[in-house]
């Protein structure tokens, strides 16, 4: 019997769902509707590392390019920061910076062109006696071949026989290919010297402008900053160079009166050699500047060769213990070791630049971070000194000297 309207509630439950509709789908959410799609991010995210990857190559590529303008830019700052000090004196006294700078740098150029000068006849004339010689080394070096082996050899077939062979005329066209590369370096040279000499002339002339555009886009505190970091660069550089100058000095005449003294040609070019070359190679230099003078000197004498390295190694330590302290205990006070290791890392950065560089930017940044750098007292205890036994008692030296020394007779052994 089917139910009928009276029975209510079954009759609703049954006719309800046949009435209603079929549930339809869920909607689809954000995350699947993208699933399939790229990100909007992505293309922009892709272009914008693709620039940065460009922007890295070119600006690498233009480093590459330019290391040569840079570093002839860095020699130029540090050789105006020597030439500061003379520029700042003369301007003082109501000279125009750029006369002054002017006058500096004839200066030098005068004392650098007077000295190639020297060095160039000097060279030259070694040379020329060399190759006057040059039959006498032959006849000698010819007899003792003739003696020593029971040959007949003559300086007429000898000379025949190196005129016309393949190893000279092989080296003669290799010399005469080099020419150009030797022409080509020379010329890169005077051109980099002429960059340098222009760049360090704007520097030294301009330097007050130069400051005042740096200060311009920094604060006042940054300003103070920067201005006492150029001045204290202006002082250990330029100190470094006159005092390495003074010493030069001193070096030179020492030399040259202990060569002159011994009938050495060339007396005062050698002398102005060594001091040049012992003061500005540091460490080293004062033994790479004698092996001319030792050289020269054994063509006189040998054994004025042995008086030279002699006297180069005692003025060595004359120089190392009682000049070079007293001259730079004010301008470049740093440790020997710490000299050393700059100017190894400086040659190996940027070659003889670095080594030139070295010692000055050291010292620059030494007393840059000295004035921020707070120090303390130090306290007084032996072990600072050295002596390690400290205040545990007497040391072993002392304990061996009681017991070698034995109990003392009527009394006791003081422990």
């Amino acid at each position: 019997m089917a139910p009928t309207a009276e029975d209510g509630e079954p009759s609703d439950r049954q006719a309800a769902p046949a009435a209603s509709t079929p549930p339809g789908r869920p909607p689809l959410s954000d995350a699947g509707t993208q699933g399939g799609r790229m990100p909007r991010w992505l293309p922009r995210a892709m272009v914008l590392a693709l620039a940065l990857i460009a922007a890295f190559q070119l600006g690498s590529w233009a480093f590459h390019q330019l290391t040569g303008l840079l570093i002839n830019i860095l020699i130029a700052f540090f050789l105006a920061l020597a030439i500061e000090p003379a520029v700042s004196r003369m301007a003082a006294r109501g000279m125009r910076r750029g006369l002054a700078t002017f006058l500096v740098f004839l200066g030098l150029t005068v004392v650098a062109a007077g000295f190639v000068t020297l060095l160039g006849s000097m060279l030259a004339g070694q040379i020329i006696k060399m190759i006057e010689g040059f039959p006498d080394y032959l006849d000698s070096l010819i007899n003792w071949i003739n003696e020593t082996f029971h040959t007949d050899l003559k300086r007429v077939d000898v000379q025949e026989g190196l005129l016309h062979s393949d190893w000279l005329r092989k080296y003669v066209q290799n010399s005469a290919a080099g020419v150009l590369d030797v022409s080509a370096q020379v010329l890169g040279g005077l051109f980099r010297l002429l960059t340098v000499t222009l760049f360090s002339f704007y520097f030294a002339a301009d330097g007050p402008r130069l400051r005042r555009a740096l200060c311009s886009v920094l604060p006042p505190a940054r300003q103070a900053e920067v201005l006492r970091a150029w001045e204290i660069a202006v002082d250990k550089t330029g100190g470094y160079l006159y005092s390495r100058g003074l010493m030069a000095l001193i070096s030179g005449v020492a030399h040259y009166i202990l060569l002159e003294a011994m009938g050495v040609p060339y007396a005062p070019v050698l002398g102005v050699w060594v001091g040049l070359v012992s003061q500005f190679i540091p460490t080293i230099g004062t033994y790479l500047a004698g092996a001319l003078p030792m050289l020269i000197a054994f063509t006189v004498n040998p054994w004025y060769a042995v008086w030279v390295l002699v006297f180069v190694v005692i003025y060595q330590q004359f120089e190392n213990y009682m000049l070079q302290p007293k001259l730079t205990a004010k301008t470049v006070d740093i440790h020997p070791a710490v000299a050393f290791g700059s100017v190894v890392a400086g040659t190996a950065l940027l070659g003889a630049v670095g080594a030139l560089i070295a010692i000055p930017a050291v010292a620059t940044l030494q007393a840059f971070l000295g004035a921020y750098v707070k120090r303390y007292a130090v306290t007084d205890d032996p072990r600072v000194h050295g002596h390690r036994g400290g205040r545990g008692g007497p040391g072993v030296l002392t304990r061996v000297r009681r017991l070698w020394a034995g109990p003392r007779p009527g009394g006791r052994e003081r422990a």
